[in-house]
């Protein structure tokens, strides 16, 4: 099955619990009365978009190179991720200042609806529901080495910390009784600034390689020493990197004898091209621009 295939497949398993869990989570925050459970059925309808990204853009950048994409579509999956981040962060802002007006109203006297049990169950229930989830895409996701399916899996994640801070806050005001309501808004509160540190963590690795940031200085140094294990070759400069989604994109010049054959030298450079695509994957780009060696290996 393609790669892009599996990853449609995963997705569309991950919609259909978010479908669920949505319908599950706003008739149990109206019903029950809780703020914290609509605040989560928020962030699961968020899941639900953003698996509709990752579905339309992850097809997009499987495609091959083309005269407007020379290198490919690849960082379309990293944009996927970054909007996945974005609307993460939306939804806990959304969270945050929904329960930041409750307990203000609470702090102004106002009292707050009791939560009913129902919601604290249905928060059980999705804590359980979106672990497996998250453990099954991120799994997946690693295997595939697709960012936008991990990213993607940490949203299942950060749903199933939503639920917990949710169970907690319903929880806590339900079994303590009337005085301690406010613990559902508070709860929603701390719901929402676990998204966003979730967000962040998604975030970082997507700016990185949309601004072209390099691959890890252990990379660069192990890229340096394969090229360097050839004895025909010396002293590689001028070494490039990056990612382009999935794939790695290495540019280095190398010195070579200059009494050589082009032939020999054009069979030692694929001998190279080949080694670090053992390492890096079969999708690597690898560009090497050969100079004389000012002095030639013995």
């Amino acid at each position: 099955m393609e790669r892009e295939e599996k990853i449609r497949r995963i997705t569309l398993v991950g919609s259909a619990g978010n479908v669920l869990l949505v319908i599950m989570k706003f008739i149990a925050g109206v019903v029950g009365h809780s703020s914290a459970m609509i605040a989560d059925a928020v962030h699961s309808l968020s899941d639900f978009l953003t698996d509709v990204i990752v579905l339309v853009f992850v097809g997009i950048s499987a495609r091959p190179q083309d005269t407007s994409h020379d290198y490919g579509h690849g960082k379309f999956e990293t944009l996927a991720s970054l909007l996945v981040g974005l609307a993460l962060i939306g939804a806990a802002i959304g969270i945050i200042v929904n329960g930041a007006t409750k307990f203000a109203s609470w702090l102004g006297g106002a009292d707050l609806q009791s939560p009913g049990k129902l919601a604290f169950w249905v928060a059980v229930a999705s804590i359980a529901v979106k672990e497996l989830m998250y453990q099954y895409t991120a799994r997946r996701g690693r295997a595939l080495d697709s960012q936008a399916l991990v990213a993607n899996a940490w949203h299942h994640r950060s749903d199933a910390l939503s639920s917990v801070g949710a169970a907690i806050g319903i929880g806590g005001a339900v079994l303590l009784g009337g005085r301690w309501t406010v613990l559902d808004p508070i709860a929603s509160i701390v719901v929402g600034a676990m998204l966003v540190a979730v967000a962040c963590k998604i975030l970082r690795p997507c700016l990185g390689e949309l601004t072209d940031e390099s691959l890890s200085d252990a990379q660069e140094t192990e890229i340096v020493d394969i090229i360097s294990s050839f004895p025909e070759v010396s002293e590689p400069h001028n070494l490039r990197t990056r990612h382009i989604g999935n794939k790695v994109a290495i540019e280095a010049h190398i010195r070579m004898d200059g009494s050589m054959t082009l032939d020999t030298v054009h069979q030692i450079t694929s001998e190279i091209e080949h080694k670090l695509k053992e390492r890096f994957g079969e999708g690597t780009i690898v560009t090497l621009h050969m100079e004389p060696a000012k002095n030639p290996k013995a």
